[in-house]
């Protein structure tokens, strides 16, 4: 049995050595310079579009209202103050201001997300086009990864037709008890409690999203249920539709994009209901964001917006298994010591 006490041995030096590893990053030395090159080329397609950066405040009194985005909080001065999202509300005071296109390249938090795609700290990369709508942004989406992907392959569907191809329910007119039993079915759990966003939205990523094509696919004309920040509007086939998109590479969700709401009053009503859900659903209530609110009152010009995830873009590039080797240093993940 002297072989088994060997073995012991060596597995405990393997386990020494990745505590004395600890300290390296997630990622290897050639990730972190694919990375470094990453950040160069996404800041080099703003400065010749005519976009400027801005550097806004990661904390803030209020955060996004979301029934499903947890923001991690922590207090200053007493005083309850939130690590955000998204850079957004922050970026539409600016616009009001005047500012013309603008992007962010930075740090968004989010509380409770650790997985091979979910990092609680991680990059995003935000930016806003005045005078755009959501289809032109679609396009400068492509058009800043097309130099970064061979023979990149791009498709635009509606999300009618891609939902209703992969589970036969048209999201738009399905009635409500089918599309909780649905979901239900789908999840082995009761959904039967669920509004028709919560169960849409679990569908369309456990039954749709797995059904899209490589390459980049962009699904457009959400459901008005899933409206969020943008606009609603009558489509083509007279439905009610949420003006906003989704990017897809390789069936790995990447951007989502709004062409985005400046009513003020519709904005208000939007972030009360959001705030009945989460109540409703045993959630925190941040407070409204009055300031963004004013901003919108004092003329938020018409425009389209959009959030992309760089950690899982470089992912994708690299062909990585996990977020936590796209970044220098993941949260509660052992160093892989190279």
């Amino acid at each position: 049995m002297a072989w088994l006490s060997c073995e012991r041995v060596f597995w405990e030096f393997l386990l020494s050595l990745d505590r004395k590893a600890h300290w390296r990053p997630t990622a290897t030395l050639e990730t972190l310079v694919q990375r470094a090159k990453l950040l160069s080329h996404l800041r080099a397609h703003f400065v010749a579009t005519g976009a400027i950066e801005v550097d806004v405040p990661v904390l803030a009194e209020s955060c996004v209202s979301d029934l499903h985005i947890d923001c991690l909080q922590t207090s200053v001065n007493d005083s309850v103050q939130y690590l955000q999202s998204s850079p957004e509300y922050y970026m539409k005071r600016l616009l009001a201001y005047g500012c013309g296109s603008i992007y962010y390249l930075g740090k968004a938090f989010r509380d409770g997300e650790v997985g091979p795609r979910h990092n609680p700290e991680f990059t995003m990369l935000e930016w806003y086009r005045p005078g755009w709508d959501e289809h032109q942004l679609m396009s400068e989406v492509a058009a800043l990864l097309s130099p970064l992907i061979a023979d990149l392959n791009t498709v635009t569907y509606s999300y009618g037709q891609v939902f209703e191809e992969a589970t036969g329910l048209d999201p738009h007119v399905a009635d409500l008890v089918a599309v909780q039993e649905y979901a239900s079915d789908l999840s082995g759990s009761s959904f039967a409690q669920e509004s028709r966003s919560t169960c849409l939205d679990l569908i369309f990523s456990l039954a749709v999203e797995p059904t899209l094509q490589d390459g980049l696919v962009f699904v457009h004309d959400y459901p008005a249920c899933q409206s969020a920040l943008a606009r609603v509007d009558t489509n083509s086939c007279g439905r009610q539709v949420a003006r906003r998109f989704e990017a897809f590479l390789n069936r790995m969700e990447l951007a989502n994009g709004y062409y985005e709401l400046t009513d003020p009053v519709e904005q208000k009503n939007r972030f009360l209901e959001d705030m009945r859900l989460r109540k409703s659903a045993g959630k925190s209530e941040p407070p409204v964001d009055e300031k963004l609110l004013a901003a919108l009152s004092h003329g938020l010009p018409g425009c389209a917006g959009v959030a992309l995830g760089v950690d899982r873009l470089l992912m994708q590039l690299l062909k990585l298994d996990t977020i936590a080797e796209s970044m220098p240093f993941a949260q509660g993940v052992m160093s892989d010591g190279r």
